[in-house]
């Protein structure tokens, strides 16, 4: 089982949420979901400006084993989509927290985040599904 950093919060279906220093949210997936996918081959992901909301889905990642669906930790507007995975979505698979992120968020209500699992309740949650 992977550690998860504390800096982060989780979702259920395996993003995580970095509130970055100007309210923006940084989401990714976490090395739980990585894991589970193997090599990833694409990521596609909204256009910036596109609004999000909490559960559904903001694009698709595929894998080897499979192509998955992407969903919004919370509701917000998209401010930045990270365009290197176009060429190099092994980046998620590499650095999923860092350079593997996915869009970076403008959220409709900060205190969103504060709704999501915190490392020690997502380490527990997934730790129930194996």
């Amino acid at each position: 089982m992977s550690d998860f950093p504390e800096n982060l919060r989780f979702s259920k279906e395996h993003e995580w949420a970095r509130v970055e220093d100007d309210g923006s949210v940084t989401v990714g997936i976490t090395t739980h979901a990585v894991e589970a996918l193997g090599d990833i081959t694409m990521v596609t992901l909204p256009e910036v400006g596109e609004t999000v909301a909490t559960g559904e889905s903001f694009g698709d990642i595929d894998s080897v084993k499979a192509v998955s669906e992407l969903y919004a930790p919370i509701d917000g507007e998209v401010l930045e989509v990270n365009g290197e995975l176009d060429d190099a979505p092994e980046d998620v698979n590499g650095d999923p927290y860092g350079k593997g992120w996915m869009v970076k968020l403008k959220p409709s209500e900060a205190a969103q985040v504060d709704g999501l699992m915190n490392a020690a309740a997502y380490t527990a949650f997934v730790a129930e599904l194996e």
